[in-house]
């Protein structure tokens, strides 16, 4: 080996365990967050420019609070892995030459450069099929201005930008703060406090539940064809039929014959809600008349009627 290389690999700084880890950590809280956090504003956006062709509407955000969740804790590591690599480079300048800390980087710049080339792409292709909607102009705008963010910081920390003016990067990094707080506090004036989620979960449940004995009722009449006179006739321990009672109350909820093919069921609910989640779908579904699961807060009757045509008796059939 000549002597002058093995004198320039015996300059060059040695990554330690230490230097490897940090990096590969920081790096992957650092990618974890920007998904995140687009992953946030796009949620956002479908929120506030809901699409008419999504068949299912998500009742419990839960995009939204993963999203949230993630920041919360990717973003403050990925702050305290930085710390102690820049704190390191202070300490030991030759480690800002480490061959570690040149590939995140440049991987970065590259990674953000491609999401940038990839965001124009698809802007132009959408554009000339003559596509562009309200909320897909704002996705890709949205994704160009972070990736292009992400892009020109780490492309100025490459070239020594930040370490030579460390005032500024504290200056970004506080901005950059401030936008994920307020993307991430956004996110509980759509989804409420956590026991607002909660009863609107339990609402939820109320009306799978009511969905339930909806079905074992209508299975009833098929099989007898009459109505069942309370809802203990539905309980059948052979054939494994449960009846649920209201998951808050633990009281059953209330089923009422209103006619030979018509019936009621009655439930309690917190908040205003639409019940069923598939909401685009047509008011006519499963042989029943008006199976809609829209309620208020407070007590609420759903009124039903059997289509006999729809579903005629079991004995008929065959």
């Amino acid at each position: 080996m000549p002597p002058a290389l093995y004198d320039f690999r015996m300059d060059r700084p040695k990554v330690t365990p230490k230097d490897f880890f940090l990096w590969a950590g920081a790096m992957v809280a650092l990618y974890g967050s920007v998904i995140s956090f687009i992953a946030l504003l796009f949620e956002y956006i479908n929120h506030t420019f809901p699409d008419p062709l999504d068949y299912y509407v998500d009742p419990y955000s839960g995009g939204i609070r993963f999203a949230m969740a993630s920041l919360i804790v990717l973003v403050p590591v990925t702050i305290l892995l930085m710390r102690f690599i820049r704190k390191d480079i202070i300490r030991e300048p030759s480690k800002g030459e480490l061959w570690v800390r040149r590939w995140a980087l440049v991987l970065t710049v590259f990674v953000a450069g491609a999401a940038v080339v990839g965001d124009l792409i698809t802007l132009i292709n959408y554009f000339l099929g003559g596509d562009l909607t309200t909320r897909f102009v704002l996705k890709v705008v949205m994704l160009l201005l972070v990736a292009g963010a992400v892009f020109l910081h780490f492309l100025a920390d490459l070239r020594g930008y930040w370490s030579a003016n460390p005032d500024r990067a504290k200056m970004v990094g506080f901005a950059a703060g401030i936008v994920v707080l307020v993307a991430i506090v956004s996110g509980f004036f759509i989804l409420g406090s956590p026991a607002e989620v909660r009863l609107v979960r339990i609402d939820a449940q109320k009306v799978s539940d009511l969905q339930n004995i909806q079905w074992q009722v209508m299975n009833y009449w098929q099989q007898k064809e009459r109505l069942p006179a309370s809802i203990d006739e539905l309980k059948d321990p052979l054939g494994g039929a449960f009846i649920p009672n209201d998951p808050q109350s633990g009281e059953p909820y209330i089923y009422e014959v209103t006619g030979a093919q018509s019936f009621k069921l009655c439930a309690t609910f917190n908040k205003e809600g639409v019940g069923d989640p598939y909401i685009a779908r047509p008011k006519m579904d499963g042989g029943l008349e008006s199976d809609s699961w829209q309620h208020g807060a407070g007590e609420v009757c759903f009124d039903r009627s059997i289509d006999p045509e729809r579903y005629p008796p079991y004995s008929k059939v065959r």
